[in-house]
């Protein structure tokens, strides 16, 4: 299952990447976390932390410069540009690079390409996509399963969300709604208000253990695991693996 989690920057889409993959793999399955994001900070919601974090980036951004060698396999560039996470994850930065060369897979490989590539593996994979929905737009049938939106009750998020959520349909045979840092019943009727109510939702209250998390460069599973905005992520994994039916 190719599980892909989009939103405007700022909204959580990487917190709700990291908690959702650690939870799956907490249950046992076989987890690949790809962090497509131009500010690549997965590893930092998986408990990998920011100098690991930092490392994989600078790797990565080694490319460019002829500082990291070039790999052409999918399998190689999995083990190349990724590291070991907490519960058995693995962890790999696919964030684009300034001078790409097309014919190479480790410098011309989109994040839709990749999960297409990684078809039929037997594994989770959870990718963060890049901020907003451009790499939403470019997916193609059967390069993700399950399209996460991620929103806010703020205009600028949901005017993403509503986007996405137009364009995910085509794309992932199904679709669901983060609504993330609701702090109230106003919050969560401005967030149908925008998106309608005939989704399939997860509500995460506002969450002073994931604020807590993201000022210690922490992943918020492990800050704790029993706080209801992490509980909600946990549930949204259970649903996710066929563990809860959809609501």
């Amino acid at each position: 299952m190719k599980i892909v989690v989009a939103g405007k920057g700022g909204v959580g889409k990487t917190t709700v990447s990291g908690t959702v993959a650690r939870a799956l793999a907490q249950a046992g399955h076989r987890v690949l976390a790809l962090d497509a994001d131009t500010n690549p900070m997965l590893g930092v919601s998986l408990g990998v932390g920011p100098e690991q974090t930092d490392l994989l980036t600078a790797v990565r951004e080694g490319l460019a410069t002829g500082e990291t060698e070039h790999e052409r396999s999918t399998e190689g560039f999995v083990d190349r540009f990724g590291t070991d996470a907490p519960d058995g994850i693995r962890l790999v930065v696919a964030s684009r690079i300034d001078q790409p060369n097309p014919g190479c897979t480790c410098c011309g490989v989109s994040a839709e390409q990749l999960l297409g590539e990684l078809e039929g593996t037997d594994q989770i994979v959870v990718g963060d996509l890049e901020a907003g929905i451009g790499t939403v737009l470019r997916l193609q049938p059967g390069q993700a399963d399950v399209v996460v939106v991620v929103a806010q009750p703020t205009a600028k998020s949901l005017e993403v969300a509503r986007r996405a959520l137009e364009a995910a349909p085509e794309r992932a045979p199904r679709v669901i709604v983060v609504a993330n840092r609701v702090r109230d019943d106003e919050d969560l009727a401005t967030i149908h208000a925008a998106l309608g109510e005939n989704h399939e939702y997860v509500i995460v209250p506002d969450e002073p253990a994931i604020a807590e998390a993201d000022r210690d460069g922490r992943a918020a599973i492990d800050v704790d695991p029993d706080a209801p905005g992490v509980r909600a992520l946990v549930d949204l994994a259970d649903r996710l693996a066929g563990i809860g039916a959809p609501a």
